[in-house]
């Protein structure tokens, strides 16, 4: 049986479907149940009915790591933003993380978008014209984020604004900890660099995605258009420029060994793909910045929060509660080398 397969068979249909048909406005006659292969924290499954398709995204089972697996955030902050140039799915039904819900834990019911997830930073598949639109796309959707007045759509107590690196040093640094399997010296010279130059605090704060990268987004099956921005777990109100930062972490890592980045890839003026500089200057010139300031930093801490959380699905695998066991164990590897290019960022800043 596959990993798919197997998880599908441990949701209780039986139970499920009358549950949707009560408290999904329009759901009737449950057919089943296809899990996405791909992700690593919470499953996510299509739900096929006689009254179309939605899809379903659920806390893993077994014990978890404090703060994480947070599906009621991402339900509320895709919610919150349904009425901004935020392009999200529609939400449904939360479900509650008691005895009440038919899977025994959270989960929620949003729209199916039959659209497409692109999974090469370099995007083969595409014409030039198309990478630069695909590139240009993402650029405005995060910009639009950033601009989101998160009080006014009900999220002023979404997180704290005011010393966000400080508060997610601690916490990563912390999950990095909990879910360490051995010593890893680049990790702990990263971390130390990263504690020693925290930048002042600057006064910025904006709703952030959290995992802003060209997966966690959707486009339209035919069109360079993106239609979703997805995945929003790690959403919180906090700095605009660590979203940034994450994104543009994908020129510096290369493209192979587990990686999808742009760093390496032959480049040339007609292929169509930003360059880094250029991307950033998009944005800025989006959201009225002059310039951005700390830049290395941004790009260092961004490899290390990637790195503890590949970190913590690595110890899910060894721990049988991965979403996707294989690529859990398999995600280990990948510390080691994150934390290297953390460190060559490190070094640009002096």
């Amino acid at each position: 049986m596959s990993d798919a397969t197997h998880a599908a068979a441990q949701v209780d249909e039986a139970r499920l479907a009358p549950y949707l048909e009560e408290h999904v406005e329009g759901f009737k006659g449950l057919k089943g149940l296809h899990k996405f292969s791909d992700g690593q924290s919470n499953p996510t499954f299509r739900v096929d009915a006689e009254s179309g398709s939605y899809v379903m995204r659920a806390k893993p089972p077994g014990e978890l790591l404090k703060s994480a697996h947070q599906v009621d955030r991402e339900y509320r902050v895709m919610a919150a933003l349904a009425k901004t140039d935020v392009p999200v799915p529609r939400m449904f039904h939360l479900a509650p993380d008691d005895e009440r819900s038919p899977l025994g834990r959270q989960f929620y019911i949003m729209e199916f978008l039959d659209g497409r997830v692109l999974w090469e930073a370099p995007l083969p598949e595409l014409a030039p014209a198309e990478r630069t639109k695909i590139y240009d796309e993402m650029n405005k959707a995060l910009a639009a984020l950033h601009d989101v007045d998160y009080k006014a759509v009900g999220l002023e107590d979404f997180g704290r604004p005011g010393t966000y690196f400080a508060r997610q040093y601690k916490r990563w640094s912390g999950q990095y900890r909990a879910s360490e399997t051995e010593t890893i010296p680049e990790m702990d010279a990263l971390m130390a660099w990263l504690e020693e130059n925290e930048p002042a605090d600057d006064g910025l704060a904006t709703l952030v995605h959290g995992d802003y990268r060209l997966d966690n987004v959707m486009f339209h099956k035919t069109e360079p258009r993106l239609i979703a921005v997805l995945d929003w777990e790690l959403c919180t109100v906090g700095h605009p420029y660590a979203d940034l930062g994450y994104q543009c972490a994908n020129w510096r890592m290369p493209d192979g060994d587990g990686f999808r980045g742009l760093g390496g890839h032959p480049r040339d003026a007609s292929d169509g793909l930003p360059d880094e500089k250029a991307y950033v200057e998009a944005y800025c010139k989006r959201r009225g910045i002059p310039q951005i300031d700390n830049w290395e930093y941004y790009i260092a801490f961004s490899h290390f929060r990637l790195a503890a959380i590949m970190q913590g699905v690595y110890k899910r695998g060894i721990d049988g509660n991965a979403s996707n066991p294989d690529k859990a164990l398999r995600a280990g590897r990948s510390v080691r080398p994150l934390a290297a290019h953390a460190l060559k960022a490190t070094e640009k800043a002096g």
